[in-house]
């Protein structure tokens, strides 16, 4: 079985790039709460420090993977290691209202957005480059954009689907080959189940069980949102397809 590991974040590194950062989100489709992004850096050459996870997971058993594949107690034990280890970390979110508004696609490019400023407040320079699970995100406000070279007038084909974006590598099922992909996706989703279940716990939500189904579309959610009705946490776009 393969883990994630630190292979693009060392293609980076060694073009000289230092602060780069994995980047996911969580709660894509949920149909209540917001949308969570993550994001994290690790120091330059983490993997090789002896205080890597490499050198954790064997004393504490701390496993760093898509957070889908992990537990509760893991995910735990992961989000307090990476925010303990880290170089830097950020949350950022979109509501259930900006979800509505803005269509899920431009809210969590938006939560993204947020959760790299966020990480950068804890920095003494920003973010610059960009490693993300499937996809580009566009307009990343502080990330620097790669130098146009022209070689047989042709800009090199690498950066040709981000020029306007800024120095960034989209990574299909990045959360389960990056480290800082996965380690964002960790922070993100227990920040995220968190926020769920405190909110669950409130009289007028807990008969939308949020504390077991986080918000998600299971079948007690859908028939509390068919007695009860929806309410402000909830994505009126998402709850639409309920009969």
């Amino acid at each position: 079985m393969s883990y994630p590991n630190f292979h693009f974040e060392n293609s980076v590194w060694k073009r000289g790039y230092g602060l780069v950062a994995g980047l996911d989100e969580v709660g894509r489709g949920a149909f209540a709460g917001p949308v969570v992004s993550g994001c994290v850096v690790f120091e330059r050459n983490f993997s090789k420090n002896k205080n890597s996870i490499f050198a954790t997971q064997k004393l504490n058993g701390i496993k760093i993977d898509d957070s889908k594949k992990l537990s509760a107690k893991q995910r735990e034990e992961a989000s307090n290691w990476i925010k303990e280890n880290a170089l830097t970390w950020g949350i950022g979110e979109a509501s259930a209202r900006e979800i509505d508004k803005l269509g899920i696609v431009k809210a969590t490019n938006r939560a993204m957005r947020r959760a790299i400023g966020n990480a950068n407040q804890r920095l003494h320079d920003p973010i610059q480059f960009l490693l993300i699970d499937a996809f580009y995100l566009p307009y990343a406000k502080g990330i620097p954009r790669p130098v146009k070279r022209k070689r047989r007038h042709k800009v090199n084909e690498k950066w040709r689907s981000n020029l306007s974006s800024g120095l960034q590598k989209a990574i299909v099922k990045g959360d389960e080959k990056s480290y800082s992909i996965a380690a964002a996706s960790i922070v993100a989703k227990v920040y995220r189940d968190d926020l769920m279940v405190k909110l669950g716990r409130k009289n007028k939500y807990r008969k939308y069980a949020w504390g077991k189904n986080v918000g998600y579309g299971t079948r007690s959610h859908r028939d509390a949102i068919k007695k009860l009705g929806i309410n402000v946490y909830h994505r009126r776009s998402f709850c639409k397809i309920i009969g």
